[in-house]
């Protein structure tokens, strides 16, 4: 009877394609999923370490697998792993934690792994297919812990990331997320000691994805704005069929004073000149973006810069998250610590924003032909997905399949998701 394993995954796009990896290095010598009822022999915990509650959640997640699999070797690997390897050591159940994403191979290895995979070749029950493409990050910004735990920059060789995309779409995907710890940071190191003529940029790469094939579509992940450059955008422009025109840029604040506080590379304005810069290139850009609220010293006036900046640029999406204090960095030792209760007020006021921001940016959607990936097909007929401007659709499509991508004219707001009508499906 093949041995049974169990994955569970914490945080972001990058340790769900990782537990990926494990996953089908796993089953590539025997190993096969454990039902929901079933006890597994093999249990791998992929954890995050962003704030407090990613670190208790690992902590519980751990002591539940042993509870629920008390035969079962646990394997711990992520953030928090590496930031605290004892303490997860210690916990019940486990047999070994992998500080090092670069270890993943070595780790497969003794588990009787010979042929390593070099990539991946689908993502559990996901419709679109992540590709990590980037791993770490040389920014130092005063809140933020991952650095520390994700020091080593490096990038993914093109050929590599180009082969697994081609597997990729060959098994059924049609879109690809490319995602990183950095993602605006691709090719840099490759980069050192070239002349400017002979670097490798990420619009290389995106480009290159784009002419493997015509019936994909491809997706960046979280981006710094400044990094979004004149050949991004023109790639973005010449591809403009198969690249989602939606970019995830990372806000952080709208005040110049607390962004230099938070150790930020760039000012307001920057951030608002490049997306400025995307919206006069591109057809109705979706912006979607991160938030901190009650940052140390954060003021009424800093935070009325931020929800200036974001109703600038027009965030169809706000991930808001009220400040919180990691251990280990510069921020959670800076005095004027924001009370929880005016943090709490900001958060909801911003999110107040972001449902005000998301309706003005969807009515310019009414009319407008939309590119929807279908996620799911009801009983009824009804087709509903993402659309390529990073909006939920649905459609009456019963003749549509799960993983096509249909083209459907924009014709209401609906509760939950814009409505429309069909205008063609694609095989």
């Amino acid at each position: 009877m093949a041995a049974k394993l169990k994955t569970v995954t914490l945080g972001c796009k990058v340790n769900q394609y990782e537990t990926q990896y494990v996953r089908e290095g796993l089953l590539s010598i025997g190993y096969s999923d454990a039902d929901s009822n079933q006890s597994a022999d093999l249990c791998i915990v992929n954890t995050c370490t962003i704030t407090g509650e990613g670190d208790s959640k690992s902590r519980q997640i751990i002591r539940r697998m042993n509870r629920e699999n008390p035969d079962a070797r646990i394997v711990v690997m992520g953030c928090y792993a590496t930031r605290e390897p004892e303490a997860v050591a210690a916990l019940p159940g486990v047999a070994e934690v992998v500080t090092d994403k670069r270890e993943l191979p070595d780790m497969l290895g003794r588990f009787g792994v010979v042929d390593i995979p070099n990539g991946i070749s689908g993502l559990n029950n996901r419709h679109r297919a992540y590709v990590k493409v980037q791993d770490g990050c040389l920014l130092r910004c005063s809140y933020c812990i991952i650095p520390k735990v994700r020091p080593d920059m490096f990038s993914r060789p093109m050929q590599d990331v180009l082969d697994e995309c081609k597997i990729l779409i060959d098994r059924g995907f049609r879109e690809v997320v490319l995602t990183g710890i950095h993602l605006g940071h691709y090719g840099v190191d490759f980069n050192k000691g070239k002349p400017k003529s002979d670097w490798t940029r990420l619009s290389h790469l995106v480009q290159a994805i784009c002419e493997l094939s015509p019936d994909v579509r491809v997706r960046m992940s979280s981006i710094e704005a400044t990094e979004v450059t004149r050949e991004l955008i023109q790639v973005m422009k010449d591809y403009q069929s198969q690249i989602c025109p939606h970019l995830h840029v990372c806000l952080q604040s709208g005040s110049d004073r607390i962004l230099r506080r938070m150790k930020r590379r760039w000012t307001r304005q920057h951030i608002i000149d490049r997306c400025e810069l995307v919206k006069n290139e591109l057809h109705l850009p979706a912006f979607t973006t991160d938030a901190i609220v009650g940052f140390p010293g954060e003021t009424e006036a800093d935070f009325a810069d931020t929800v200036d900046a974001c109703q600038q640029i027009g965030f169809s999406k706000i991930h808001m998250f009220p400040f919180s204090p990691r251990r280990g960095t510069p921020a959670a030792e800076m005095s004027e610590q924001i009370p929880k209760a005016i943090k709490q007020e900001r958060g909801r006021a911003l999110l107040e924003l972001e449902k005000t921001l998301q309706q003005e940016y969807f009515r310019e959607l009414i009319g407008q032909n939309l590119q929807l990936l279908v996620e799911n097909v009801d009983a009824e007929g009804c087709a509903s997905g993402t659309s390529c401007r990073y909006a939920p659709i649905r459609v009456h499509a019963p003749e549509a399949a799960e993983n096509s991508l249909i083209n459907v004219e924009i014709v209401e707001i609906g509760q939950d998701a814009l409505l429309g009508q069909v205008q063609s499906l694609q095989a």
